[in-house]
């Protein structure tokens, strides 16, 4: 098991299956970095309460909103066009860069809240139930499919 998220993260999300998971969760509702986090937090058996949950997703939602989202939505609103204008093409692989930068920076930003916390106590759910929020119930296989792959790291 890698041992700092970020890598964590990208071995979860090269294994098979992850990537189509997490669009489904993401189109749902959930944050992917709160929910690779999730997984980074139960592999290392740390425990699952409605505080951390919430300290989780206060430390996400800003960042996601001014950061990520923006980026995304400019890099998807120049999709079909930079398909025939290799300048556009070429910008919207920066934009792309600068969004995995943007969360590659909230995953650290989540890996230093959680580093310190308590194992191997009794929790009161499950850190990706509680992390995708309303998007847990309707995608139970997608969440699976993250929880089998978490296990091959």
């Amino acid at each position: 098991m890698s041992s700092d998220l970020w890598s964590f993260s990208l071995a979860v999300y090269a294994r098979p299956g992850v990537e189509d998971a997490c669009l489904q969760l993401q189109t749902a509702g959930a944050n992917v970095c709160l929910l690779l986090c999730g997984l980074w937090l139960e592999q290392r058996g740390v425990t699952c309460d409605e505080q951390r949950v919430r300290q989780l997703q206060a430390l996400t939602e800003p960042w996601d909103i001014e950061v990520v989202q923006p980026l995304r939505a400019l890099r998807m609103q120049w999709k079909t066009r930079a398909v025939d204008d290799a300048v556009l093409k070429g910008m919207r692989e920066q934009i792309k860069s600068l969004e995995l930068e943007a969360e590659r920076v909230l995953l650290s930003r989540l890996e230093g809240v959680a580093q310190e916390w308590t194992r191997n106590e009794a929790g009161s759910m499950t850190w990706l139930e509680g992390l995708a929020g309303m998007a847990a119930s309707p995608n139970r296989d997608a969440l699976q499919v993250l929880r089998v792959a978490a296990t091959g790291t």
